[in-house]
């Protein structure tokens, strides 16, 4: 009777540590910081106080032109230019003092013309905040069938035959 009772709190024992023993050697996905979006964040230490957040580039479908979308937060009491450098261009863009810039949305996007990049790769951007250190990174490039970005695409309107999912594969070629 008591090795039974043994075996069955050994069994038990078991379960428990296979079915939650789990946490002790797996970090857990909550306590890594990440860009929940579609962009990519540059936060403001090191950008010398300007926050550049989920910046993007949607593009035309043949990626001839794009639009650079961001929003940019000025946290510091001076105005700020941020000058963005893609390798075929450049732009520039000024941010006032503690405010907020929302480029495809309260401004207008920058236009990128003959960027060269199709949707779903991404573009590596040189961005430097004003005199202070510039910061490489790379930018997703989005095309605009998602409703959210159906208007930024600089050429494009949204074309719901071009961005239907494609239900049937031609396997014969």
């Amino acid at each position: 009777m008591k090795s039974r009772f043994i075996a069955s709190l050994a069994a038990v024992g078991f379960v428990l540590v296979t079915a939650t023993g789990c946490n002790m050697v797996t970090t857990q996905a909550t306590t890594f910081e990440y860009t929940a979006s579609d962009g990519v964040n540059l936060p403001a230490a090191e950008t010398d106080g300007l926050d550049v957040r989920n910046a993007f580039v949607v593009a035309d479908y043949d990626g001839a032109a794009g639009n650079f979308i961001a929003v940019l937060v000025n946290t510091t009491d001076e105005a700020q230019t941020l000058t963005i450098d893609w390798g075929d261009g450049d732009a520039s863009i000024d941010v006032p003092a503690d405010e907020t810039v929302s480029l495809g949305a309260n401004a207008e996007p920058e236009l990128i013309e003959d960027f060269g990049i199709m949707p779903g790769a991404t573009v590596s951007m040189y961005i430097q905040p004003g005199l202070g250190e510039g910061v490489e990174i790379e930018v997703p490039v989005l095309n605009n069938c998602l409703t959210e970005y159906s208007d930024l695409a600089p050429n494009d309107e949204y074309d719901a035959e071009f961005c239907a999912p494609v239900l049937e594969v031609d396997t014969e070629h």
